[in-house]
């Protein structure tokens, strides 16, 4: 195998984190309403579900967990093991019978989703071509629109079978996450991580240093610019099909099919926009394009009625944007900002306060979408201008420069200088 061959390997192997993640996330967006007749269940449980699955808390506090180890222990380990917990969780929501179940599921894959992130992200950073590093970040991106892409269509073709298709949907995710953790066994070790290991001065994943002057600001502005964004993202990733059910009238087959379409459409972008251009184009002018579509697309939800129409134009006009945008530079710029000593650690901390803040964020969706579609519609829009104008605002531009050039020292003597204010 060659060294290239061998690089694109290792990032697919990586990057399937994404696709079990998301999948597991729209799986369980196919099935909340199904779920939801199966066991009478009402907007405070789906709350519930949705604020503790692996959209949210649980994945946030896996990625607090995960990115810490991955810099004190190395990616490797975290990467190897965590989907066997991924697996364990999936378990229980395949043979759920009761909501704790569900509950219980979600929170063990959630978790082990969580820690994988910041293990695989890192991973595919530090091993890309420093001229490529956005294409093959791109790379994850991609896996994550094609898994939802994938269990959407398993919903459609299996919605004649109710909850059990869910449960069957599940299960592919279940033997997916257990080749993978097959496949992953003969991964290396980052090798930036090892030679940072050898030159540290400071203790590995030290969090003091972290939080410092040095570091506090990029971890403000992404944790804020992907923050927010995702506060919409997530809410019509898990919500979308409960949405069109419950406000739009829209049957089961109908709302997941609205939902795959913009997933196709996302990939699109992701394969045409943001892998073929992102590593030699203005970044910030792509990211606002991105959140442009996006505020429009949410735009048509805010100021009509949620007729078919209106939500074909929501997804034409919002797929394609969501392939480009904040997550992805969130993944290129986490990894560009933070020295290999602490960027797991980074990456994790951000994510974890990003998927929580979603969590919490969930516990009322139901409630504000039964008061009020239009008042939701409202809410995402602004969340959708504040990580646009951070983006603005904040947006770093380092295309063709390579990691070990952004940081050249060790953890605890070098300021990061790579975080530019727009000129």
């Amino acid at each position: 195998m060659t060294a290239g061959r061998g690089v694109w390997r290792n990032t697919i192997l990586a990057a399937l984190a994404s696709y079990i993640d998301a999948g597991s996330i729209v799986a369980g967006a196919a099935g909340l309403a199904l779920w939801a007749d199966e066991f009478g269940l009402g907007s405070s449980t789906i709350g519930l579900i949705g604020a503790f699955s692996s959209n949210a808390i649980s994945a946030g506090a896996g990625a607090l967990a995960g990115g810490w180890l991955c810099d004190r222990l190395g990616r490797r380990r975290v990467y190897q093991w965590d989907l066997l917990l991924y697996a364990f969780g999936l378990l229980w929501i395949i043979f759920a019978t009761t909501p704790w179940m569900l509950i219980t599921g979600y929170v063990f894959a959630g978790l082990a989703v969580g820690a994988d992130v910041p293990a695989s992200w890192t991973l595919i950073a530090e091993t890309a071509p420093a001229r490529k590093r956005g294409r093959y970040g791109g790379t994850a991106q991609l896996l994550w629109s094609l898994g939802p892409m994938v269990v959407l269509l398993m919903a459609l073709a299996l919605s004649g079978l109710g909850v059990l298709g869910i449960r069957i949907i599940f299960a592919h995710l279940l033997i997916v996450s257990l080749v993978l953790w097959a496949l992953r066994r003969r991964m290396h070790e980052s090798p930036m991580w090892e030679d940072a290991k050898e030159r540290a001065t400071t203790r590995l994943a030290d969090v003091r240093v972290l939080l410092s002057r040095s570091y506090l600001p990029p971890l403000l502005f992404l944790a804020g610019m992907y923050g927010f964004w995702n506060l919409k993202a997530g809410t019509s990733g898990f919500f979308l099909p409960y949405i069109l059910r419950t406000a739009g009238n829209q049957s089961q087959a109908a709302s997941v099919a609205f939902q795959a379409v913009g997933f196709v459409l996302g990939s699109l972008g992701i394969v045409f926009v943001f892998m073929r251009l992102v590593d030699r184009t203005n970044q910030r002018r792509m990211l606002l394009t991105s959140v442009g579509l996006q505020i429009a697309a949410m735009l048509l939800f805010a100021l009509f009625p949620l007729t078919t129409l209106v939500a074909i134009l929501y997804v034409l006009v919002g797929g394609i944007g969501g392939g480009f945008g904040p997550q992805a530079f969130f993944q290129l710029w986490s990894a560009e900002l933070f020295p290999t000593t602490l960027r797991a650690s980074a990456l994790g901390l951000m994510f974890a306060v990003v998927r929580i803040a979603l969590g919490i964020w969930s516990l009322y969706v139901p409630a504000i979408t039964a008061a009020g579609f239009h008042t939701l519609a409202w809410l995402l829009t602004g969340f959708l201008i504040v990580s646009g104008v951070l983006g603005f605002a904040f947006a770093p531009s380092n295309p063709g420069r390579s990691l070990a050039e952004l940081h050249p020292e060790p953890a605890n003597s070098v300021e990061p200088s790579v975080l530019v204010a727009a000129r």
